[in-house]
C-alpha cells in the first residue's frame, strides 16, 4: 500500500515518540519505498508550497525535516544529484538541532543520513564533472559530518550506556573517507587530534567491531602515507583480523597496502591467501614470484607493468623499495652455491647480477654488495685489495624481520 505524506508525517511522529532509531533512519533514506510514494504524491513539489501547506503539522523541527525528505526524493527521481545534495545537507543540518538534546537513540539515524549525504555528495561532484563543471560536494560534506563528530563528543548529560559518543568512530570512519576521496587527507590530522584529546570517550575496543575496523584502516592508512611502516602495518593487520569474513572487498583493500609491508619485512604471503584473493593475485604474483627466484629483470619488469595502478594506489615507492629483497634473495643463491663460504670474490656477484639481464660494471656490482650489507641484508664487509666479500661464520643473511638496518 502506498504511503502518503500525512501517513509519512504520522509514522515518523510515532517513531519519534517511542524513540526507535532503526525505524527513523529508515524513514528518512530516500531509497526506503515510500520515497517512491511521495514523489509520485507531490509531481513537481517546491520547498515553499510544501511549508505553506505542511508547515507546523509536527514539531520543530521535523516539520522541516519532512518537507526536506520530500524535496530530497523529488531531485533524486529527476536525477538532481547537486540539488538532491543541498536538501540533504540542510535535512541533516536540522536534525542536529534535535540530536544535540537527545540521546544515543538518534546514532542510527545520524549514521544513515551522514552515509546518504556522503553518497549523494558524490554522485553530485560525478556529475559537475562529466559536464566539465566544477563541484565541491565531497568537501562540504566532509564539513557536515565534522559538525556530528563535535555533537557526538559534546555529549555531557546522557548516560554512559546511552551516550551519544557512542557514535564517535563512525563519524569519524566517515570524515577520513571524505578527506580521502577530496585527496584533503592533512585534514584528518585535525579531527584525529581532536579525538585522542577527549579522554571521555570509551575504548575504541567497545565500540562495535565495523566502526574499529574502519578507524583503524585509516589510520593505518595514514601512517602508510607518512613512511611509518611499522605503526600502518600492525593497524592494518589489527583491521584485517577484526574484519567480517563474509566483507570480502573490505579484505581486499585492507590486504592491499598490508601484503606489501608484509613482503617489505620479508613475508611472503601463501598460495592459499593469495588465491581468496584473485584481483591482489593478478597484481602481486609477479613481485613475490620475482623475489623468491632472485629474479631482478623479471622484478624491474612487473615494476614497468603495473607501474600505472602502483601509482595510483600510492604503492610504487613501496614496490620498488623491495626490489632489494630480489637482490638479497640473488646474492644468498651465490653463497649457497658456494657451500655457504665466508669469502666470495665480488666477482661471483658480479656474474650472478649480469645473469639475470642487470649489465653493471664491477665496480658497480661491489656498491650492490655494500648497499646489502649497510642495510642489514647481509653481514661482513669488502675487501677492496682482495676484491673479496667477507661474511660472517653465523648468520651471514638475517632473517629481513630480524635485520638490524631500519626499515627504509
Amino acid at each position: 500500500m502506498a504511503m502518503t505524506f500525512s501517513t509519512f508525517i504520522m509514522t515518523l511522529a510515532e517513531t519519534i515518540q517511542s524513540e526507535n532509531g532503526p525505524n527513523l533512519a529508515y524513514l528518512l533514506r530516500p531509497t526506503s519505498p515510500h520515497g517512491k510514494d511521495l514523489v509520485k504524491e507531490f509531481r513537481n513539489p517546491t520547498r515553499e508550497t510544501l511549508t505553506s501547506r505542511y508547515g507546523g503539522c509536527i514539531e520543530s523541527p521535523w516539520d522541516d525535516i519532512a518537507i526536506r525528505y520530500v524535496m530530497v526524493t523529488t531531485h533524486i527521481a529527476r536525477k538532481r544529484a547537486g540539488e538532491a545534495f543541498n536538501e540533504q545537507s540542510q535535512l541533516v543540518s536540522q536534525f542536529f538541532r534535535y540530536f544535540i538534546n537527545n540521546t544515543g537513540w538518534t546514532l542510527p539515524a545520524l549514521f544513515s543520513m551522514l552515509r546518504d549525504l556522503r553518497d549523494l555528495a558524490f554522485d553530485a561532484d560525478n556529475y559537475a564533472k562529466y559536464n566539465n563543471q566544477k563541484s565541491e560536494c565531497m568537501e562540504s560534506a566532509a564539513g557536515v559530518v565534522v559538525k556530528a563528530f563535535s555533537n557526538c563528543m559534546t555529549d555531557r548529560t546522557s548516560p554512559p550506556s546511552e551516550s551519544r559518543k557512542w557514535g564517535v568512530y563512525y563519524v569519524v570512519g566517515l570524515v577520513l573517507k571524505c578527506y580521502f576521496r577530496v585527496k584533503r587527507i592533512s585534514l584528518s590530522k585535525n579531527i584525529l587530534r581532536a579525538l585522542n584529546a577527549n579522554p571521555d570517550i570509551p575504548p575504541l575496543s567497545e565500540y562495535p567491531r565495523s566502526h574499529q575496523v574502519t578507524y583503524r584502516y585509516y589510520l593505518g592508512m595514514l601512517s602508510f602515507l607518512n613512511e611509518d611502516y611499522n605503526k600502518s602495518e600492525q593497524e592494518l593487520t589489527l583491521a584485517f583480523y577484526q574484519c567480517y569474513i563474509p566483507a570480502h572487498s573490505n579484505q581486499e583493500r585492507i590486504l592491499t597496502y598490508l601484503l606489501p609491508l608484509r613482503v617489505l619485512r620479508g613475508h611472503l604471503p601463501t598460495r592459499d591467501l593469495m588465491d581468496r584473493f584473485p584481483v591482489l593475485d593478478e597484481l602481486f604474483a609477479p613481485f613475490i614470484a620475482a623475489i623468491r627466484a632472485g629474479d631482478i629483470s623479471a622484478y624491474d619488469a612487473a615494476l614497468d607493468k603495473w607501474e600505472r595502478r602502483l601509482l595510483e594506489l600510492n604503492l610504487w615507492l613501496t614496490l620498488e623499495r623491495a626490489r632489494e629483497l630480489c637482490i638479497r634473495g640473488l646474492f644468498r643463491r651465490v653463497w649457497v652455491a658456494t657451500d655457504q663460504s665466508t669469502r666470495i670474490p665480488v666477482s661471483m656477484f658480479h656474474c650472478s647480477l649480469r645473469l639475470k639481464g642487470i649489465d653493471v660494471s664491477m665496480e658497480e656490482a661491489e656498491c650492490y654488495v655494500a648497499n646489502m650489507i649497510y642495510q642489514g641484508y647481509m653481514r661482513g664487509y669488502i675487501s677492496h685489495e682482495k676484491k673479496m666479500v667477507v661474511l660472517a661464520s653465523a648468520n651471514a643473511f638475517p632473517r629481513v624481520a630480524d635485520r638490524s638496518a631500519p626499515l627504509p
